[in-house]
Order: C-alpha cells, then sequence, then structure tokens
C-alpha cells in the first residue's frame, strides 16, 4: 500500500515538473516573441483590433516634438498613411515615417491589441505593404501635389519637385499656392530620415 502512494506521490510531482517546464517554455517563447515586435507590428495589431464601424485614433509623439492624433487607413514597408485629427473641420491626410515614430500614447484596449500576435495575412503580401517611402513621395512628385512637409525645428509648404534615394528636392511656396516659379520663394533638399511628417 505504501509503494502506491510513494508511486502516486512521485507521478504528481513529475507531472508538476513537466508542467512547470512546459509553463516556462511558453512564457519564453511570448518573451521572444514580443522582442522581435516593431513599431510598425504594434500599430497594425491596434488598426487590426478596431470594429471598422467605430473609428478609432491614435495619438503619436513625433521625433519634431509635435504630438498629432491620426486614423491610420494603409500601410507600406516604412510609413503608414493616416486621416489627420484636427481642432478645424477641414479634413487632412498625410504620410508618416515609422522611424519619426518617439512614442504612442495607447488606452488600455490599445495597449492589449498592441501585442497581439499577426499571422502573416494577404493584407501583409498586398502591393502597399512592400513600398517604401520614396515610392509614395515619388507619386506626391508626380501628381505635383501641394504638401507641407515637417522636419525636426521647421516645417515647409511647397511641392516635391524630385525623389533621390534619401532625399527630396521641395521647392517652397505659399500654402494654396500653385508651383509656380514665380510663387517659389526657396528651394530646399530634404533627407528623408529626418521627414517627421508630409501633410498632404
Amino acid at each position: 500500500m505504501r509503494w502506491d502512494n510513494l508511486f502516486d506521490d512521485l507521478e504528481g510531482q513529475l507531472e508538476l515538473e513537466l508542467s512547470a517546464e512546459e509553463i516556462d517554455l511558453q512564457a519564453e517563447e511570448e518573451r521572444l516573441r514580443l522582442g522581435r515586435l516593431s513599431i510598425r507590428d504594434r500599430v497594425m495589431s491596434v488598426h487590426d483590433a478596431q470594429d471598422s464601424r467605430a473609428p478609432y485614433s491614435l495619438r503619436i509623439d513625433l521625433i519634431n516634438g509635435d504630438r498629432i492624433t491620426v486614423r491610420p487607413m494603409a500601410f507600406g514597408r516604412d510609413w503608414f498613411s493616416a486621416d489627420l485629427v484636427e481642432e478645424s473641420s477641414r479634413r487632412s491626410q498625410c504620410i508618416v515615417p515609422f522611424a519619426a515614430i518617439c512614442g504612442l500614447v495607447l488606452t488600455k484596449e490599445q495597449v492589449t491589441a498592441s501585442l497581439r500576435a499577426r499571422s502573416a495575412d494577404e493584407a501583409e503580401r498586398s502591393l502597399a505593404a512592400r513600398l517604401g517611402l520614396p515610392f509614395v513621395l515619388r507619386d506626391l512628385c508626380r501628381r505635383r501635389k501641394s504638401v507641407e512637409v515637417r522636419i525636426p525645428g521647421s516645417s515647409y509648404h511647397g511641392t516635391i519637385d524630385r525623389v533621390g534615394r534619401d532625399h527630396i528636392d521641395l521647392a517652397v511656396h505659399d500654402p494654396g499656392e500653385a508651383r509656380r516659379e514665380s510663387a517659389v520663394t526657396q528651394y530646399r533638399v530634404v533627407l528623408m530620415n529626418h521627414l517627421s511628417l508630409v501633410k498632404i
């Protein structure tokens, strides 16, 4: 009879140790998964978790010191486009490079959503998800869109004349003006890694 109790006790201890080992392994796998998350992953997870019928917004601190509130719409490889939520009733859009984000201000629900594991679904394999910031800026250049370019310490209105590998040429002119030689006050070359926001 004592042998039965001894074996039951040993079996219980073994099961407990195996369970503890499995729990430790799962915890380590979760730590590794969280360690691989990028800011892009977290913003996209918040976006994926939101109900499409109930608009949500994200508050973002940018490297130039601005805090903006946006509703993300589309995601590229190193940028996302969004509706800019402003005090004024005029709707404007923007492009935010992920490298320009220095912080997010999230609700408790958004923090939980941002940590969820994302599957490599069809949206990730889409063309837009593979396009880099230079491609989007070239499109704005081609369409001759008037933009506001924000960098640390400054902001410029104008039209993008050219897009290089790591910079843009901006013809600076007053907001609302068409890009004409007579309206251009200066030409600026702006490095892309210093772009905080491109407001359209």
